[in-house]
């Protein structure tokens, strides 16, 4: 005889649109894995096209802001917000843990 699914059996995941997005406000100037995730998912959509480096440059704020134009997204233009933070990770993948920042820099 068939037994109800339990937690266990059906597991945890939650659609995507139920998770909470949450992450610092990325500008300028700004360092580190957050913003190479930034990067990586921009690169996804084709909005950014230079090296992953970890570092929100000119080259990062100028996809950043592009993205914004082309989703209609109210925003400062250039920062990663809350609300182009959530439209960003709902049409990306979550880039994987391999993913290393180059080398190489970039200019500011």
């Amino acid at each position: 005889m068939p037994t109800a699914p339990t937690a266990d059996s059906v597991g945890s995941a939650q659609p995507p649109t139920s998770q909470t997005v949450t992450g610092p406000v990325l500008r300028r100037g700004d360092r580190g894995p957050e913003v190479a995730e930034l990067q990586q998912r921009l690169r996804q959509l084709s909005f950014y096209t230079h090296d992953i480096t970890g570092n929100f440059n000119i080259q990062v704020e100028n996809s950043v802001r592009s993205y914004q134009s082309a989703r209609g997204i109210s925003a400062e233009p250039g920062v990663y917000d809350a609300a182009t933070r959530r439209s960003l990770e709902s049409e990306t993948s979550e880039p994987s843990e391999t993913s290393e920042p180059s080398e190489t820099e970039e200019p500011d």
